[in-house]
């Protein structure tokens, strides 16, 4: 029996809660600690991943950085961890239970349809049992949109994808699956607090109080900047409890079906284009998100005459868009975005973003 056990951090939460944000802003507190990062995410390129490679660990040598997978970052295929946890999360855990001695943390970002307690009853399997602890389930919500009674950020995207997805065999009501995604938490953590008043802290504060026990706390986090101290480190061993949490789908998991082609029915692609003019780019996004069914598109911009590269994320009608880090010598300057959706084509998107190419002189 392994003495000192790896603990691991569940990160959940609906699409677009604001997992991403905070895992980076975890990393970039995370100096001198060795963090192992698992990301469960959409799309043919992992955007979300590569923003969390571009987070600096502040370590001055290879050897201090994590060394498990390409930089640290594992990345799961396509679906819904939950059920996909036999056929991909257990070599990945296998991966880095063998370089144990290089990690101090593992941190799980799930996909926004997840269901947690699956994935931590996997740490009872003897394999991972042995070498890691779950030292806490951290579930976030958006804070306005359960304020507003909506759960998700735009709930009919979230409900789509879920009815889509012939694998998820869940009851499709997104309140109760935030109930299951609160039925495992040991920190709740409302996200977009700057746009909360009084009134809606304390309703968001009813609606927790009403599903978690009273020993969970809540903390509210505006552009998911929290300490680094308050969500590691809480020591919960959530695998030793989790068979006495009772959530809505406990019987719609049956880890030994085949979900391999779960999401097949999604239309996922990346297009790559030159330097962009910003603000052609995100008034045409614009358009597309209220013309197109589309759920999410990330990426990347490069900006003539802009020695960063601009991040974009578009989630329900909204864009946001900050410039993340330097570019390289080595890096291609290239604007790179993937969609996310239903019944969307390829050719339509990249025709309707040509207007916003930036013109190279012969």
């Amino acid at each position: 029996m392994a003495l000192n056990k790896i603990p691991v951090t569940i990160i959940t939460g609906f699409l677009g809660s604001g997992k991403t944000t905070l895992l980076s802003n975890v990393l970039k507190q995370a100096t001198g600690k060795r963090i192992a990062v698992i990301v469960n995410e959409f799309g043919e390129l992992d955007i979300d991943a590569d923003l969390l490679r571009s987070c600096p660990l502040d370590c001055d040598d290879e050897s201090a950085a994590p060394a498990v997978g390409e930089n640290g970052i594992y990345e799961l295929a396509n679906g819904c961890i939950c059920c996909t946890v036999e056929e991909e999360f257990l070599p990945v855990m296998k991966q880095l239970v063998e370089r144990r001695d290089d990690i101090d943390h593992i941190l799980i970002e799930t996909s926004g349809l997840a269901l947690p307690k699956p994935l931590v009853q996997a740490f009872n399997w003897p394999e991972i049992k042995q070498y890691c602890t779950v030292d806490s389930v951290i579930t976030l919500i958006d804070g306005p949109a359960v304020a507003a009674g909506r759960f998700a950020d735009d709930t009919d995207k979230v409900q789509a994808q879920r009815l889509a997805d012939e694998s998820l065999d869940h009851d499709p009501s997104l309140e109760e699956l935030l109930e299951d995604q609160l039925s495992a938490a040991d920190l709740v953590i409302v996200t977009k607090n700057d746009l909360l008043n009084q009134e809606q802290q304390q309703k968001i504060q009813s609606v927790i109080s009403a599903r978690v026990p009273a020993a969970v706390k809540t903390i509210y986090v505006d552009h998911g900047a929290v300490q680094l101290d308050a969500i590691i480190g809480l020591g919960s061993a959530a695998e030793d409890k989790i068979n006495h949490v009772h959530n809505h789908h406990d019987h719609h998991h049956d880890h030994g079906e085949d979900h391999s082609h779960a999401h097949d029915h999604f239309d996922s692609f990346v297009i790559k284009l030159g330097e962009v003019d910003g603000d052609k780019l995100q008034k045409i996004l614009t358009e597309l998100l209220n013309s197109h069914n589309i759920y999410r598109a990330k990426g990347f911009a490069a900006l003539p005459n802009k020695p960063m590269r601009q991040v974009v994320q578009a989630v329900g009608k909204r864009i946001d868009v900050h410039f993340d880090r330097m570019w390289n010598a080595d890096d291609e300057r290239l604007t790179q975005l993937v969609f996310i959706g239903k019944n969307i084509n390829q050719q339509d998107i990249e025709a309707a973003l040509a207007p916003a190419l930036i013109k190279v002189s012969a």
